[in-house]
Formats: C-alpha cells, sequence, structure tokens
C-alpha cells in the first residue's frame, strides 16, 4: 500500500480526502497545515494519525510514499521538487504551476529522481468524459471542428485575495477546463487570440478563440459574473453537449448518429459521481504507482506542459491588448 501525506487544509483538501480513504482505506498517514492548530483540526477530523505544522518533519517521515499538495498556486512548484528531492511522489492540485517554466522543472526533478509526478486534472479521469472523449475519438462526430466552453461564476474563490504574489489566476484556477478541454480534442492551438479583464494585475475574466490545424475553440472564464457552465463539442456529424457543470459532469447530450438522434431525442449518457469525484482519478494515480510509472499516460507531462503553455500564451495576449487599450483610451 502507497502511504500518503496531506500538504494544505483548504476546502480541496476536505473534499479529496475522503475519496482517498475510500479507495485506499488507512493509506494517508500525515497532514501539514500552516499552522499547529490548523493541521491538528484537519487530521482529527479526517481521522490522520500524525499532523504538523513543519513540512520538513513531514518529508522525512519513513510512512509516507506520496505527496498530494493542495497549497495556493504560486507554492505549487518550491513544494513538489522539495517533495521529489525527499524521495515521495507527488500529486498536485491544478494548476500544476503558475507558469510552463515551473512545471518543466518539476517534471525534470521527478525523472532525475525517478519519482512519479502529475497534476491532479480530475476532470480527465470523470467516467462521463472518458466515454464522451473515447466515443468522439472513435469517431462519433467525425472530424471535430469547434470546441465551446465557459467557467464563471461572480465570486472569488472561497475569500482569498487575488494578488500575482498568491497565484490568483482564473485563468489558471477556472479557465483551466475550457482550455484542456479544447486541447483534448483540437490539440494546441496554433493562434490564440485573448482579452479579459485585470484587478491588481490578476486576470480575473477573461475570453479567447483559439485557432487549431483543423477547428477552432471559443472558450471564456470569470471570476466575476456567470457565463454558461456548459460545454459543447461539434463535428461533421453532429455534437455533444456537456451538461453544467460540465468540468464535473455527470450528464451529456449526443447529437449524432441519426436525424431523430440530431435534432429530435439526443442520446443521453450519465455517469452518477461517486463521492467527491475524485475517486477515479485517485485509483488511476494508485495503479500508475503500482506499476512503476512515473506519468499517467492519460494526463502525463507532455499534457501538462502543453496546457501550461497555452495559458501563459492567453495571459500574453490578455496583457498585451490591455496595453493597447491603455496606449489609445
Amino acid at each position: 500500500m502507497h502511504r500518503w501525506a496531506i500538504i494544505g487544509t483548504g476546502d480541496i483538501s476536505d473534499r479529496l480526502v475522503p475519496d482517498l480513504q475510500a479507495v485506499a482505506p488507512g493509506a494517508i498517514t500525515a497532514a501539514w497545515g500552516r499552522t499547529p492548530e490548523r493541521a491538528s483540526t484537519f487530521a482529527a477530523a479526517h481521522g490522520i494519525p500524525f499532523s504538523t505544522h513543519s513540512r520538513e518533519e513531514l518529508l522525512q517521515r519513513t510512512d509516507v510514499d506520496v505527496v498530494y499538495i493542495a497549497t495556493p498556486a504560486h507554492t505549487h512548484a518550491d513544494i513538489a521538487i522539495e517533495a521529489l528531492e525527499a524521495g515521495k511522489h507527488v500529486l498536485i492540485e491544478k494548476p500544476i504551476a503558475t507558469t510552463e517554466g515551473e512545471a518543466e522543472r518539476i517534471f525534470d526533478v521527478a525523472r532525475r529522481t525517478r519519482l512519479f509526478a502529475m497534476e491532479a486534472m480530475w476532470m480527465r479521469f470523470n467516467p462521463l468524459h472518458v466515454e464522451i472523449l473515447d466515443r468522439i475519438s472513435g469517431g462519433l462526430l467525425g472530424e471535430v471542428s469547434s470546441v465551446r466552453a465557459s467557467f464563471g461564476t461572480p465570486f472569488q474563490a472561497r475569500g482569498r485575495t487575488l494578488t500575482p504574489a498568491q497565484g490568483g489566476s482564473i485563468l489558471r484556477d477556472r479557465g483551466i477546463y475550457p482550455v484542456a478541454l479544447a486541447q483534448w480534442f483540437l490539440g494546441e492551438p496554433r493562434r490564440v487570440q485573448a482579452s479579459g479583464e485585470f484587478m491588481d494585475g490578476t486576470d480575473v475574466h477573461g475570453y479567447a478563440t483559439f485557432e487549431a490545424a483543423d477547428g477552432f475553440a471559443q472558450l471564456a472564464w470569470s471570476g466575476v459574473r456567470f457565463l454558461d457552465l456548459s460545454a459543447t463539442v461539434s463535428g461533421e456529424r453532429g455534437w455533444v453537449t456537456l451538461a453544467p457543470m460540465f468540468w464535473a459532469g455527470t450528464r451529456a447530450r449526443v447529437h449524432a448518429g441519426s436525424a431523430e438522434r440530431i435534432f429530435g431525442a439526443p442520446e443521453i449518457v450519465e455517469h452518477p459521481r461517486e463521492g467527491n469525484g475524485y475517486r477515479q482519478m485517485l485509483a488511476a494515480v494508485i495503479g500508475a504507482l503500482d506499476d512503476g510509472l512515473l506519468e499517467h499516460p492519460w494526463h502525463g507531462r507532455d499534457d501538462t506542459l502543453a496546457l501550461a503553455r497555452t495559458m501563459d500564451a492567453v495571459l500574453a495576449d490578455m496583457h498585451a491588448c490591455a496595453v493597447a487599450e491603455e496606449v489609445f483610451r
């Protein structure tokens, strides 16, 4: 059994830990929090036997094999590298880092130390997404021509201040899901056009068009207003709509296969959620560790770096547009 430590005691860890305990009972041996009080309270709430506010103490423990990192995004790279250097596998909450360069550093160290590293892109392991991706890859829609996806809700992420120093990018926190979905079906874009809004230097609302080799994507994300929370993938033979909330979806409508299916009675695909939605991803990580893999083939180094590279390009274009608007104002 692979023994886990949890670094970070926020809402995401609160939701992930019960799913990990369901998939691997008794596997969590330690928890880290910013203060002794936060660490001990979190550990007590989840029945974790050891807690500490010292990462060095946690990473030196011989009863920890894997570390799940759910601290603010700007800390991910340093903590992941610290854990890898201490001989621990790492599963890192998305975004894995705040730039492609930081993400690449993590994977470089993972390869050097021969340890597993993965961004916790739970959407890729969601049974609904797995089925839809497999069916579309198998020709359900023919050639995919477009993707449309958005994720916008008008509240900041659970009280965290949005500043660049805290890694508060709404693109990287929420827009990562539309961007990932687009790249599943269209590949990495060859051209990005993006614009949006900034608050104290941090992006809080944005939209983009991606041009790919054989299609395009229209994407949007926001932390200051509602946007449609569904997504659609279209092709020459029809389209599939993922119902809200598309990134954690349990239901899709398939408009393909016949005129009746396309226009009158689309096929409904449903996969009820198990637990909080992380179980399939965690089981996949455990399976990869059992097999001695250094990355998972469904969301490995190349996929993660391509995703980070695209978000870097989106933010660069957003900043360029903002500067141009200031010049001509």
